[in-house]
């Protein structure tokens, strides 16, 4: 996957998770998903990193609203 592709794909993991998550600050989704991002940043097989990312940064929205 070419870097602006995925960057793209980001910012779609981005949107839909604000939609899934409305009682999530954009802000807090953003810093997860970019540390979810950077936890992957050196895989050598960039095909599923918004997948992997979107699912990692659910599971961690979940939690942190579950606390609130």
């Amino acid at each position: 996957m070419a870097k602006e592709d995925e960057g793209q794909a980001v910012a779609a993991v981005i949107g839909r998770l604000v939609n899934k998550f409305p009682n999530a600050p954009r802000p807090l989704v953003e810093e997860i998903v970019s540390e979810e991002y950077n936890a992957l940043n050196d895989g050598p097989i960039r095909d599923y990193v918004p997948v992997l990312i979107e699912r990692a940064a659910k599971i961690r929205l979940k939690d942190s609203l579950k606390r609130t």
